[in-house]
């Protein structure tokens, strides 16, 4: 049995990442590789040292050209100057690379392996069944201790050290919001504390994180250690203003629909990097393929 919990339509799925589910685990899948190139380049950035100390990562800067590619990489559109990636693929060159990490649930083929190996880190209702977010059909780590969310970090953690080993120079950290999905078994409190785990991991593997969503968590994000902001459909939602105060305009925007763009270029397109995409993010070549900017 799997207890089901709905959401608003508001994230994209990394569909491309289809490798089986030991290689999504272990990161020896490159099925969503995009063949153009080895690591970048780093260019002068600003840098900034993590709040316990840790080495000092390489933050974008705001209102670059960006894409979100997490769906497939393809070779960065003219103007691009960041690029989010799945962890699967390699980074692109000469742009600031962002590494995507489904953080907080599993992915939707990697729930066979979590059950062999981890089955007491899935989040389970008071029947054993296990708490899927329907919409990806991904189901929920549970992080309502201390001791599991230092399991997990510990196999997180290895994901992102694998984002530094291949040339990226951030991390961004899927589902903060995990609990408002958990049907009251998690609470905020345990989302920020797991943040915060992967925050200083990310920092000591050199890397930048950004929060992924969660607006109302902005601010409280930025005390915890992240140190950039990825928001889907904040011109949809109108919800950008609380990411940008809180990272200092180091907001990347991503809309899926026309009306949520428009709004987000009248409002933060001088601003913060804002992208329409397609829901799916499919590289560039496939059918549903759509990308626009301000």
């Amino acid at each position: 049995m799997v207890h089901r919990v709905p959401r608003a339509l508001r994230r994209a799925s990394a569909v491309a990442a289809l490798c089986g589910a030991l290689a999504l685990a272990v990161g020896g899948c490159t099925a969503s590789d995009g063949g153009d190139g080895a690591a970048p380049d780093r260019s002068t950035a600003p840098s900034a040292t993590g709040p316990g100390g840790e080495a000092e990562v390489e933050l974008p800067e705001p209102g670059i050209g960006f894409d979100y590619q997490i769906g497939g990489a393809y070779p960065p559109p003219s103007g691009v100057e960041a690029v989010s990636r799945d962890r699967t693929a390699k980074p692109a060159p000469d742009v600031y690379n962002i590494c995507y990490v489904n953080a907080f649930q599993t992915q939707p083929d990697a729930e066979g392996w979590w059950q062999d190996h981890h089955p007491d880190l899935l989040l389970r209702d008071a029947d054993g069944t296990l708490v899927v977010d329907e919409d990806w059909d991904e189901a929920l780590l549970d992080i309502s201790t201390a001791a599991k969310r230092e399991r997990l970090a510990g196999i997180v953690g290895k994901w992102i050290d694998g984002c530094a080993e291949a040339g990226f120079q951030a991390v961004e950290a899927d589902n903060l919001d995990s609990h408002e999905r958990s049907d009251g078994l998690l609470a905020t409190d345990d989302d920020m504390a797991f943040g915060k785990l992967l925050a200083a991991r990310a920092h000591a593997a050199g890397l930048a994180i950004g929060q992924k969503n969660a607006a109302g968590l902005a601010r409280q994000g930025r005390d915890l250690g992240f140190d950039f902001a990825v928001a889907e459909e904040c011109g949809q939602y109108d919800e950008c203003g609380e990411y940008a105060d809180a990272y200092d305009d180091r907001v990347f925007v991503i809309e899926y629909r026309a009306d949520g763009l428009a709004a987000a270029c009248e409002e933060w397109g001088d601003r913060l990097s804002v992208v329409l995409r397609d829901l799916d993010v499919v590289p560039q070549g496939k059918a549903r393929y759509r990308r626009r900017t301000c």
